[in-house]
């Protein structure tokens, strides 16, 4: 099952599945958060959804979830932390670590990013699979961690790889990450059922239709049900979403990076397989606001 939000022709946003080439709305329910929240109700509506439908081709899909926390994983993917060795980077990529997302950062399916000229000049892309949590909890245990997965969908976690650098000198950084769009989620969430093992999906992004990164979920160290466990002393909510780190590939560990950054009039497109793909364009800050960027800050 693919669980969307979408907006139809005259502007109204449900929640809604898609069934074939249709959107078939969830009655009852005004978001995709809430048919986690309530649980087994919700996900029965969910799997008999018998409202309006919509031809796919007609409606605008949304992101499927604004979460209550989106908490992230770096260095799950050895391969990244590898490649991070061409340039140097200023520090390691260990596993394990663990930050959180502005989630109004989020945007959706087809969104554009917005390239902040006055903050970046080395804006980079990072491919990752992403797990919804499906119900409340703490300090869950590896064996029940499979009960807490409520679907997968694609983030593309946009990174400002000079912010970064600076930020990483106390070895703490999030604001690189979690700049306005800087967050695409989408382009649904598909359920466990249709997705079967994820450790046996391939991965690809696409900048201009030329592959940038390629990879395979086989390839992370730390497993979902042991990432799960780890992160719950946290505390879950119902449509809380964890990601799972970046595959190798990316702009800023390469040795001629300044070629490989992504620019206005990019499209990225993110590709895992069984999950779908999600497509965003990069557009000026001029383009998106209407008026030239503020002054260049020197980080």
């Amino acid at each position: 099952m693919k669980l969307i939000m979408f907006t139809d022709s005259v502007g109204t946003t449900h929640p809604g599945v898609v069934r074939d080439d249709e959107a078939v709305t969830i009655e009852g329910f005004s978001s995709i958060r809430e048919v986690f929240e309530r649980g087994e109700e919700g996900m029965e509506a969910a799997r008999n959804a018998n409202g309006a439908t919509f031809k796919l081709s007609d409606v605008r899909l949304r992101t499927p979830l604004i979460p209550k926390k989106l908490i992230h994983t770096s260095g799950n993917f050895r391969e990244h932390e590898e490649e991070s060795k061409n340039v140097n980077w200023s520090h390691e990529i260990a596993p394990w670590i663990v930050f959180y997302q502005n989630v109004d950062a989020i945007i959706g399916p087809d969104d554009a990013i917005v390239y902040p000229e006055h903050l970046t000049k080395e804006l980079d892309h990072e491919l990752e699979l992403a797990v919804v949590i499906a119900k409340s909890g703490s300090n869950v245990d590896e064996e029940e961690a499979e009960d807490y997965i409520g679907g997968y969908l694609i983030f593309n976690d946009i990174t400002a790889r000079d912010i970064q650098r600076t930020e990483m000198r106390s070895g703490v950084f999030s604001f690189c990450k979690s700049i306005e769009t800087f967050c695409p989620l989408g382009p649904w969430i598909v359920t466990p059922d249709e997705v079967g093992d994820p450790r046996t999906l391939a991965m690809r992004l696409r900048v201009n239709g030329e592959i940038r990164q390629e990879s395979h979920s086989s390839k992370m160290t730390i497993s979902i049900p042991e990432l799960i466990a780890h992160h719950s002393p946290c505390g879950y909510s119902a449509g809380d979403i964890l990601t799972t780190g970046t595959v190798s590939g990316v702009a800023g560990f390469k040795e001629d990076a300044q070629n490989w950054y992504l620019k206005p009039g990019d499209v990225v497109e993110c590709e895992i397989e069984r999950v779908g793909v999600m497509s965003n364009p990069i557009v000026s800050w001029q383009e998106a606001h209407g008026e030239p960027a503020p002054p260049f800050r020197d980080w």
